[in-house]
């Protein structure tokens, strides 16, 4: 048997009716910037989030960096978030001029500490990000409690997280803002680059909106320098199409994730990252800890079994990051991750018999020490 990590062609042929006739459309109307898809594609974001605005932006790199831009975020400032995260979170600070400090990730979901953050605050903080890794969201509670005390906003990194929920509450709807990737893979995926922001701050929604289309206010009239980071037609319509399917779509990824727990529950060395207190994990991925990954990944891929590994070094021990001086040992939880973490197979469209196959597997391997 082959499972494959993901598949994307097998979700298109699902809705391939769907996404032809909406690309047509962009097509015939030649509404390949701006235009209804667009607007019909923030409206719908938005109302999903549970936020009251949406701006639609060329990737999540970019929804990171024009959220600090708009913050008024620059030289000599300081944002704070987790070293266990894909670059772009750390990079889009960097873009800004501002300074990255980083605050260690939880071992038990990868997410970060609360508890470490409020001795990292200083008065050159001017925001703190926290990274819903994987699907599943950060213990926001006492982050906004800590930044709420200090007068600091939050922006969630919710790149991985489209329709998570902590505490009743959907990502997207807590922080001052929220960032999003559409890049292909992602739970909501585009068929190219795309990202967005959700905000209910009109104030800042409409900066935001500003600063991504060239600071324009008419077509050769410019109120600010801004960027040219805008969501194109073509893939607002594909996103607003797939949007009305990412419900079913995420419950399809839970009872997988549910299957794999049940099916892992007696491999001890096996241990799945686990959603902390209440949370709706949507499962952009399914993170296990395996001490003897090294030796178990080409074992798997021999047996047809694609795995993912996200992530295999911390970020402050990347070498983009040698100018802050943090070698091994300073933020533990994410240099064990960094060792030990492993994506299994997972996507809703996936045979009903995979995680069978892979559980199997697994046992086979991990138990004879592979």
């Amino acid at each position: 048997m082959k499972v494959p990590f993901n598949d994307l062609k097998a979700q298109y042929h699902t809705i391939k009716p769907e996404i032809d006739a909406a690309m047509a459309e962009v097509l015939e109307s030649t509404a390949f910037i701006g235009g209804p898809a667009l607007t019909r594609f923030e409206e719908n974001f938005a109302k999903f989030c549970g936020a009251d605005h949406c701006v639609g932006l060329a990737s999540g790199t970019a929804a990171l960096h024009i959220a600090f831009a708009a913050l008024d975020i620059g030289p000599g400032d300081e944002i704070i978030t987790s070293p266990w995260t894909f670059i772009a979170t750390a990079e889009a600070i960097s873009q800004t001029g501002a300074n990255v400090k980083f605050v260690d990730c939880r071992l038990e979901d990868g997410c970060l500490d609360p508890a470490q953050l409020e001795a990292a605050i200083t008065p050159r903080t001017k925001a703190i990000v926290p990274v819903h890794i994987y699907g599943q969201p950060a213990d926001m509670d006492p982050i906004l409690e800590i930044a709420g005390r200090h007068g600091i906003p939050v922006v969630e990194d919710a790149a991985q997280a489209h329709g998570a929920e902590y505490k009743g509450r959907r990502v997207g709807s807590m922080g001052r803002v929220a960032c999003f990737s559409f890049y292909p893979g992602k739970n909501l995926g585009a068929y190219g680059d795309a990202g967005g922001i959700v905000t209910s701050d009109p104030d800042l929604a409409h900066r935001i909106a500003l600063l991504r289309d060239h600071g324009r206010t008419t077509k050769y009239e410019h109120q600010v320098e801004g960027f040219a980071y805008r969501l194109d037609g073509l893939q607002a319509a594909i996103l607003d199409a797939k949007l009305k399917h990412l419900d079913a779509w995420t419950e399809g990824r839970r009872r997988f994730a549910a299957r794999y727990d049940e099916l892992l529950a007696d491999l001890p060395d096996v241990q799945p990252l686990r959603p902390y207190g209440n949370v709706r994990h949507v499962y952009h991925l399914y993170v296990v800890r395996v001490p003897e990954r090294e030796a178990l990944l080409p074992l798997l891929s021999e047996r047809g079994i694609g795995v993912g590994v996200h992530y295999p070094i911390s970020l402050h021990l990347q070498p983009a990051y040698a100018r802050l001086g943090l070698g091994e040992g300073a933020f533990p939880n994410s240099e064990r991750l960094g060792r030990e973490v492993m994506s299994l197979p997972l996507y809703a469209e996936m045979d009903e018999r995979a995680p069978e196959y892979v559980a199997s597997a697994l046992k086979e391997l991990v138990g004879a020490g592979a």
